[in-house]
């Protein structure tokens, strides 16, 4: 294959993130997998001594900011978001929660080094440049013997699977109208997620199994404690500490 055609390739299929931004919270009110890995963050923020600085690396529109935020009040918490779509909704979102900052760079451009006692990246490696590099990164941001909360997407993204297991969600729990008005009304999502699917076969967006990501994070300077893989087997969960 000629390296200067994939790289073109790739270059030009990526999400449109400001796009998905404007539907995205639909995921986290009407998707019971996303659900659980809320509860699940939730749950784990309760099971360890409140950090004193955290940072949410692609934090998103802000949903795992926001429940620390308010787990951890008294926290220093940072929300790391490169895409001015999603950055707005979760300033908006987190508008009353006065121990968030935000800052605009993209990880690879974030100065800040070794003084998190947490950092959090949920469902945005996958999409960085150089996932390994970016590992490395994340690594870097922490003090020794902090903690990397870390869920990747791994797998590719099967729409036709998500569309099938929500809707017969939606439809139990709405009715047939209800379902198909969320739908609509989420339609954006499943044109990103579309692009997210491009984007894994054509090498664009990093896909792993458990052992890759697992080999991966080791390598950055991380002693897994523990990992799981989450969201239906399509994502893989990992806790880890950062070695001295």
């Amino acid at each position: 294959m000629n390296l200067t055609l994939s790289k073109s390739a790739k270059a030009l299929v990526r999400a449109d993130w400001s796009a998905y931004a404007t539907a995205y919270d639909l995921l986290s009110e009407h998707n019971p997998e996303y659900q659980t890995l809320l509860r699940e963050f939730e749950g784990f923020l309760e099971t360890i001594e409140t950090p004193g600085l955290i940072y949410d690396i692609g934090g998103g529109t802000g949903n795992y900011t926001e429940i620390a935020a308010r787990i951890c009040p008294e926290s220093e918490i940072k929300l790391v978001e490169p895409d001015v779509g999603m950055l707005g909704v979760a300033q908006a979102k987190l508008s009353g929660h006065d121990n968030v900052e935000y800052d605009p760079r993209a990880l690879e451009d974030f100065d800040a080094s070794g003084t998190a006692d947490l950092v959090i990246c949920v469902h945005a490696l996958y999409a960085m440049p150089d996932q390994r590099q970016r590992l490395k990164d994340l690594r870097r941001l922490l003090r020794p013997g902090g903690r990397l909360y870390l869920v990747d997407l791994g797998r590719y993204m099967n729409v036709a699977d998500w569309r099938r297991y929500l809707f017969a969600h939606l439809k139990q729990e709405h009715g047939l109208f209800g379902a198909l008005r969320i739908f609509w009304q989420g339609r954006e999502i499943a044109k990103q997620n579309a692009t997210i699917l491009e984007a894994q076969k054509k090498g664009a967006y990093w896909t792993h199994t458990e052992a890759e990501i697992a080999s991966a994070a080791t390598e950055a300077g991380f002693d897994i404690i523990r990992q799981d893989s989450v969201y239906r087997g399509y994502s893989d969960l990992l806790v880890c500490r950062a070695t001295s």
